[in-house]
């Protein structure tokens, strides 16, 4: 996996101020997405090792409130299988701490029916998940005074309330 970018103070990527990763690779080239460079599964530099102590110790600070992940797309099975030992350390190293996701897949279609049967990775890296905010951004349904997202169809989703009680439980500001 590669990265486009790590932003050690992100006030725009959730609440807080946050520690955000840019992951590289996306298949779904939305239309005036905000980052298409990080499409490209090579854009940007190696995630190592090396790279998630860095970013464990930029959440070290208490005035950091999480980590967020984004891109690209963090749920491209190549991603996916990056990000999982980074989640599983942020979780085991600052328990206390939230990680909010971004993605362009739906969350009942594309990530519990399909990809959760299919990767063993998914419902590993969900369990680590505090928010999604799924879907596809669509620059018809594009509305500037959202929060934490960038057009009406997308969802901001707790994931843990929604995987234990089998419907969909959405974030409230």
């Amino acid at each position: 996996m590669n990265y486009a970018e790590i932003k050690k103070h992100d006030v725009a990527n959730g609440p807080g101020v946050r520690v955000s990763l840019f992951v590289s690779g996306c298949t779904h080239h939305c239309k005036d997405c905000f980052n298409p460079e990080t499409w490209d599964f090579k854009y940007g530099k190696p995630f190592t090792q090396e790279t998630v102590q860095e970013i464990l110790g930029y959440l070290e600070p208490d005035y950091i409130k999480g980590l967020t992940l984004l891109g690209g797309e963090p749920f491209e099975h190549v991603n996916q299988q990056g990000l999982l030992p980074l989640v599983e350390a942020v979780r085991e190293k600052y328990p206390q701490k939230d990680i909010w996701c971004f993605t362009g897949y739906d969350f009942e279609k594309d990530i519990t029916r399909r990809m959760v049967p299919e990767w063993k990775e998914t419902e590993k890296l969900l369990h680590c998940i505090d928010v999604l905010v799924d879907g596809e951004f669509m620059v018809d349904k594009k509305d500037l005074n959202l929060v934490f997202k960038g057009s009406s169809n997308q969802r901001t989703i707790l994931v843990q309330e929604s995987l234990k009680s089998g419907k969909l439980c959405l974030w409230q500001q």
